[in-house]
């Protein structure tokens, strides 16, 4: 059982560029709070500035649509440079409505308009962000520049969820913490056989770091995981992707 987790919002991040070094920003962060960073941390770091340091940034002027992404703009009410960006993000169109384009990503994540985003990207509505392009990669490569200590990553993003208003943070990469715990197996309090129990911790973690991100002005974007049991097989945050064959919604 988890018990005594705490969770801390890094102040001080500033604006990130392509090519900014994230685990210098987090360790000058760390200092001015006077925070030693241990082994048994993780970090939960908002996708966002990992797709500005990793130059994910697109300017709409940049981008030419194609006759699919024009026919499908008009459909869904979308400025058809930004759907030609979806579609180039995506492996398969899952929903298609006016205002609302829900897509399978081609990192296998089911979202609305394969992650891209507008919001806090300088440059106004002609600037937009993609997903990084393996946030389980991101994740590791930011572990290992956090050296010695090498604290886990989760780099997060918010979600919409089926049959549920509103948005929660969830894991989009991991490094180096159990992002899916399998019960299965196992017993519960009357000695029954788990059949089909897992626990998905890295969003657990993701989304009780939401609480105290934000998800507006508020410029945190790291924020610091402590009290967290790190037993169980780690795993990346691919294995929390549901197969398609197991995808019954689709």
């Amino acid at each position: 059982m988890q018990r005594g987790v705490s969770f801390f919002a890094l102040p001080g991040i500033p604006e990130v560029a392509a090519g900014a070094d994230l685990a210098a920003m987090i360790r000058a962060a760390l200092d001015e709070t006077d925070i030693t960073l241990r082994s048994a941390d993780l970090l939960v770091v908002a996708q966002k500035i990992v797709s500005k340091s990793e130059a994910r940034r697109v300017r709409l002027a940049d981008v030419e649509p194609s006759v699919e992404a024009r026919d499908l703009a008009a459909e869904v009410r979308k400025d058809p440079r930004f759907v030609e960006l979806v579609l180039r993000e995506s492996s398969e169109i899952v929903r298609s409505v006016p205002d609302i384009l829900i897509t399978r990503h081609r990192c296998g994540w089911v979202m609305a308009n394969a992650g891209i985003d507008r919001s806090n990207v300088p440059g106004g509505d002609e600037a937009v962000l993609l997903l990084p392009l393996d946030c389980d990669a991101s994740a590791h490569r930011l572990r290992e520049a956090l050296a010695p200590e090498h604290p886990a990553i989760i780099i997060s993003d918010s979600f919409g969820r089926p049959w549920r208003e509103g948005t929660v943070n969830v894991a989009l990469g991991v490094a180096g913490y159990p992002a899916l715990r399998d019960l299965r197996g196992g017993h519960d309090r009357e000695g029954r056989v788990l059949q089909t129990t897992q626990i998905a911790q890295a969003d657990a973690v993701a989304a009780g770091a939401g609480l105290v991100m934000g998800e507006t002005t508020e410029g945190t974007p790291v924020v610091l995981v402590r009290g967290l049991d790190f037993s169980g097989l780690v795993t990346d945050g691919q294995r929390l992707i549901r197969s398609r064959e197991g995808d019954l919604f689709r």
